[in-house]
């Protein structure tokens, strides 16, 4: 009897082995043609512009480049202004789109139909068409400008166009529904339970926000920050029209090196250390996550 029980354990194992195999072979062959669209749209484009930043001009294997970017004051300049901007705008948007994300959670299905309608129409818009409404908007006698004025705020016009401030407003207005849908989908699925326990327990709305509500929707809030913050890293259009040239960012040093002189070696090595250390902000912050996922 003891025999049979045993034989019948080897079979089934041999058979939980094969269906885990089959299993296997049927996930390989449903994500090949993504992990194929991906090695031929990202992994061999990066792998190319690597390659050409360990070249000069006339094809000889040289680490200039790199030295360049280390030993340029201009091109340290541009990097710490790039992630200076992507900064405040992480930080610009999360202080605008978290509310809009709570009031949304916590409003009826109709209510939230129509400001989730109102956050995602822009999002429908052309970047470029944005941008030039911004513009309209903002530039000395534009509307915002003549409210200001008319209500007495300032005596004169303020030039919010052609500076830093004029570049950050537009990401941060682009940047929104990149965190209001991430924390927003994080706060629809508290549940309201542990607020009402917690009422019961005494506490008052503000301490059950900040002690329950607020933590729980940490992941979602640090997802979007982060999408935002390295989103921000790469942008091209609104700096180069609304920051009118007194604003540079990497993305619009690499279209110089390129366009103007042309040098795909320099502008490949931008690209690499943007992406190296772009990879290390979210190596860390990954870390940093799980550390205090841990400490909880």
């Amino acid at each position: 009897m003891s025999d049979i029980a045993v034989s019948n354990g080897s079979v089934n194992a041999a058979g939980l082995k094969s269906d885990a195999r089959r299993e296997e072979l049927w996930m390989l062959a449903i994500t090949f043609p993504a992990v194929l669209l991906v090695t031929l749209l990202v992994l061999l484009p990066m792998s190319w512009l690597s390659w050409l930043s360990l070249f000069d001009a006339n094809g000889v294997f040289t680490l200039q480049n790199y030295a360049r970017l280390a030993i340029s004051g201009a091109y340290v300049t541009i990097l710490i202004d790039t992630f200076v901007v992507s900064f405040a705008v992480t930080l610009l948007v999360a202080f605008l789109g978290y509310p809009v994300a709570y009031l949304m959670a916590q409003s009826s299905p109709k209510v939230t139909s129509i400001l989730l309608t109102a956050v995602l129409l822009p999002y429908w818009t052309p970047v470029l068409v944005r941008t030039y409404g911004w513009m309209a908007i903002l530039q000395r006698n534009g509307p915002l400008n003549d409210v200001l004025i008319a209500f007495g705020l300032v005596n004169e016009p303020v030039e919010f166009l052609y500076h830093t401030s004029g570049a950050i407003i537009g990401m941060t207005q682009i940047m929104l529904p990149y965190l209001i849908i991430p924390v927003y989908i994080a706060l629809r699925g508290v549940d309201k339970d542990y607020l009402k326990a917690a009422a019961g327990l005494g506490a008052s709305p503000t301490v059950a926000f900040w002690r329950i509500y607020f933590p729980l929707s940490l992941p979602g809030f640090a997802a979007g920050a982060l999408l935002v913050f390295i989103l921000s890293l790469g942008f091209y259009v609104v700096p180069a029209l609304m920051g009118g040239g007194k604003v540079t960012v990497i993305a619009m040093r690499i279209e110089r090196s390129v366009m103007v002189y042309p040098n795909w070696g320099a502008a490949s090595a931008l690209a690499v250390v943007l992406l190296v250390v772009t990879l290390l902000l979210l190596a860390i912050s990954i870390r940093i996550a799980r550390l205090a996922g841990n400490f909880r």
